[in-house]
Order: structure tokens, then C-alpha cells, then sequence
């Protein structure tokens, strides 16, 4: 048996053991369906609210914001385009190496440019966050209220999903 062969069984192998059994190139393929599914979530949300935030430096009552809100308006912009440029960024991506026979590394750099996306969009939408409530409240409760939101955030995003990986390394 040849030494590609022998990786092959040894793969198939582990992967029956894990519960599949499918190919390096099948595990691609599902990987990369999976993360389009989530993408496509993401991507919508994103693409309405910097659609909004555009928008309201067009809004009469915009030049009656303090410079500090209009700094954290224009962070927020900026955010949010680089929100929507990391999430739409794996669509490219998979259009530029398509035929290239490199899907399992094009799937693995779609995931880490996916998790920069929400790492932006959680800074996104505490900027927006911010700047709603500093109009809405006029008072420090804004930063607290903001705090808790960002909080709650990083838990469902982060915090759970890597507790989740965690107990499962040690389950057998």
C-alpha cells in the first residue's frame, strides 16, 4: 500500500471514528457550505445597518451632534465598512481560487477572515450602540447599558462557543 493510500485509510479511519466518513475535498465542501449559510447571516445584517449608518450624515439634525458624537460616528462608518469588506471577503475569496485544487485552504482562510468579520462587527455595533444611546440618554447610563450589550455579545459569540470546544476535547 502506497504512503497516499495509507493517509487516505488512516483519514477515513479517524473520520468514521468522529462520526464521518467523507474525504479531505467532501470535508471541504461541507465546510465551505456550512460557513456560506452562516455568512449569509451575517452579511445581511451588516449590509442594513452601515445601509443605515450612511444614511445619517444626510439627516438634518446630524450637525447638531457634538464632535464627540460625530467621531464616533464616522469610527462607526468606518467599521462598519471594514465589517462588510471581512464578511463579503470569502465570497471573493472562493471566486479567485476556484479550479485551483485548493478548497480545504481557501475554507480554512474564509473561517479566520469570517472571525475577523465578527470581531469587527462586535466593534461595529457597540460604536453604533454608543452613539444611539449617547443621543437618546444624555447620561452616563449610555456606557453602562453599552457595556452590558457588548458583554452579552462576546458571551453568545465567543465566550460559549469556545466553552462548547472546550468540553468537547474532553469527551471521548
Amino acid at each position: 500500500m502506497s504512503d497516499d493510500e495509507q493517509a487516505t485509510n488512516s483519514g477515513s479511519a479517524e473520520a468514521r471514528a468522529r462520526g464521518r466518513d467523507e474525504t479531505g475535498d467532501e470535508q471541504a465542501d461541507r465546510q465551505w457550505t456550512e460557513l456560506l449559510q452562516e455568512l449569509r447571516v451575517a452579511q445581511t445584517g451588516v449590509q442594513i445597518l452601515f445601509g443605515f449608518l450612511l444614511t445619517l450624515v444626510f439627516q438634518p439634525r446630524f450637525g447638531q451632534l457634538s464632535e464627540t458624537d460625530q467621531d464616533i460616528y464616522v469610527a462607526t462608518v468606518v467599521l462598519g465598512a471594514a465589517t462588510t469588506g471581512a464578511l463579503i471577503g470569502p465570497v471573493s475569496l472562493h471566486r479567485l481560487v476556484t479550479g485551483r485544487r485548493i478548497k480545504p485552504r481557501a475554507v480554512a482562510l474564509a473561517s479566520r477572515l469570517t472571525v475577523v468579520g465578527l470581531v469587527l462587527l462586535l466593534c461595529t455595533m457597540t460604536s453604533a450602540l454608543l452613539l444611539i444611546l449617547r443621543v437618546a440618554l444624555h447620561n452616563t447610563v449610555a456606557l453602562w447599558l453599552v457595556g452590558a450589550v457588548v458583554l452579552w455579545f462576546v458571551l453568545c459569540w465567543f465566550v460559549l462557543p469556545a466553552w462548547a470546544r472546550h468540553t468537547s476535547r474532553r469527551e471521548p
